[in-house]
C-alpha cells in the first residue's frame, strides 16, 4: 500500500486526490489522518523540507533548453514535483520569470474562444489523427485523447504515419492496456485510419457493456474532430514549437535540405529523444489541472482522475470490455513501428560512431551535434 501511495503523490496528486484513487482504483479506504501518517513515515512532504534553490535553478534551466522552455509556471510545478523536488507554485512562478523573461512575456496572451464541446464519460469516444507539423524533417506524430476527460490514450513519434497497420498497433496496445475499447472511436477521412475501423467495428460487436445505438466508428473532417485537433495546439505549445524551431534553424542555416539522407539522420539522431519528451509530456499532462471556465460544460480536474475515477463527476466509465483473446485476433493486422531508420543509413551512422568513439545523444544539443557531425561525414562519403 505505501508503494501505491508513493506512486499517487510522485504524480502530483493532492491529498484527497490520492484518497479516491486509492478506494475507486484499487479499493483501499484511508482515512486523511492515516494517508498523513504514511506520507510522514515515508518523508514526503508538499510544505516542509524545501529544495534547495541552486538545485531548482539547475533543473529549471535544464528545462527551459528543451521544450520546457514553452511551460507556464504551473505546467513547470508539476514537472518539478514529478521530478522528487519540493517547492511551491509561487517560487517556480518567480524563478521562470528570472531565468526566462521572455518566455514568460509570450505566453501572456489570450487564447481564441472555441465552440463547446459535450461528451458523457471516459471511453465514449476516443478521438485519433495525426500531427504532420514535424513531418517535413522525418518525424510523424500519431495520438489519440479521450474526449471526456482529455485523457491522453498515447501518443508516438514515427517515421511513417501514411501506414494503417502502424496505427492499428498503438490502437490494439491500446485496447490491450484498457481491456476493451471506446463506445466512438473518431478519426479523419485518410487511408491510414482503414485498418482502425475495421478492428474498432468488430470489437464493438463482440463483448458486454454496449451501446448499439452509438455509432462504433466516425469519420469527419478535422473541424469535427475537434478535441485532438484543439489538443494538437496544446502540443505545439508546450512541445512542438521547440523542435520546429530547431529544425527549422537547420534548414535555414543549409543543414537540411529535406533530401532522403537529412531526413534520415535527422530521425537517427532525434527520434528517440523526442519520443522519450513525449512520453515525459503525457505524464505531466494527464497528471495537470484543467481549470474550469466559464460557459464551459466539460468538466475540470486533472485528466487521470476524470479518466480513472469518473464516479467523482457524476458519472461513469464507458468502456466497451472485450476479452484480450478477442483483441489479440487482429495482431496479424498490426506492425510495431520501425524503431530504426532506412537500414543502410543506420549501419553506416553506428559505424560511424564506433569508429569515432561517439556516444548516444541523450539531449537535443548532443543529438544536434551529432547530427551536424553525421551529416558533414556522409556528404563527404557521398560527394
Amino acid at each position: 500500500m505505501e508503494e501505491l501511495v508513493k506512486y499517487y503523490y510522485n504524480l502530483g496528486l493532492h491529498h484527497n486526490e490520492i484518497l479516491n484513487c486509492l478506494q475507486l482504483n484499487d479499493g483501499i479506504t484511508l482515512s486523511l489522518r492515516h494517508l498523513r501518517r504514511i506520507l510522514n513515515r515515508l518523508k514526503l512532504f508538499r510544505k516542509r523540507n524545501y529544495s534547495n534553490v541552486l538545485s531548482l535553478v539547475r533543473f529549471i534551466e535544464t528545462q527551459i533548453s528543451t521544450h520546457g522552455k514553452l511551460h507556464g509556471y504551473r505546467w513547470m510545478h508539476l514537472k518539478c514535483l514529478q521530478n522528487g523536488f519540493i517547492v511551491t507554485q509561487d517560487t517556480v512562478r518567480q524563478l521562470l520569470t528570472i531565468l526566462d523573461p521572455v518566455g514568460v512575456d509570450t505566453r501572456q496572451r489570450r487564447r481564441l474562444r472555441r465552440r463547446q464541446y459535450y461528451n458523457k464519460g471516459p471511453n465514449y469516444i476516443w478521438h485519433t489523427d495525426c500531427y504532420d507539423k514535424l513531418k517535413p524533417f522525418g518525424i510523424c506524430i500519431t495520438g489519440c485523447i479521450d474526449g471526456y476527460s482529455r485523457y491522453i490514450v498515447w501518443l508516438q513519434a514515427g517515421t511513417n504515419t501514411n501506414n494503417p497497420n502502424v496505427i492499428a498497433y498503438h490502437f490494439i496496445q491500446a485496447t490491450l492496456r484498457f481491456s476493451g475499447c471506446p463506445q466512438t472511436l473518431r478519426a479523419d477521412m485518410g487511408t491510414e485510419n482503414s485498418t482502425i475501423e475495421r478492428i474498432q467495428n468488430d470489437l464493438k460487436n463482440k463483448g458486454t457493456h454496449s451501446l448499439s445505438h452509438l455509432p462504433s466508428f466516425l469519420y469527419g473532417t478535422s473541424t469535427t474532430n475537434q478535441r485532438i485537433e484543439s489538443w494538437w495546439s496544446v502540443l505545439r505549445k508546450h512541445f512542438a514549437q521547440f523542435w520546429m524551431n530547431l529544425f527549422h534553424g537547420l534548414k535555414d542555416g543549409g543543414l537540411f535540405s529535406g533530401s532522403f539522407i537529412d531526413k534520415a539522420l535527422v530521425q537517427f539522431c532525434f527520434l528517440k529523444i523526442i519520443q522519450a519528451e513525449l512520453n515525459t509530456l503525457i505524464t505531466e499532462w494527464n497528471m495537470h489541472k484543467i481549470r474550469k471556465c466559464r460557459n464551459n460544460i466539460s468538466p475540470s480536474g486533472r485528466p487521470f482522475v476524470m479518466f480513472h475515477t469518473p464516479e467523482l463527476y457524476d458519472t461513469r466509465d464507458y468502456l466497451h470490455s472485450v476479452s484480450r483473446a478477442d483483441i489479440e485476433l487482429h495482431n496479424s493486422a498490426a506492425t510495431m513501428p520501425a524503431i530504426n531508420i532506412d537500414h543502410d543509413v543506420y549501419n553506416l551512422a553506428i559505424i560511424i560512431m564506433q569508429e569515432e568513439g561517439l556516444t548516444t545523444p541523450t539531449t537535443p544539443n548532443q543529438a544536434l551535434d551529432l547530427y551536424l557531425h553525421l551529416q558533414q561525414t556522409f556528404s563527404h562519403i557521398f560527394h
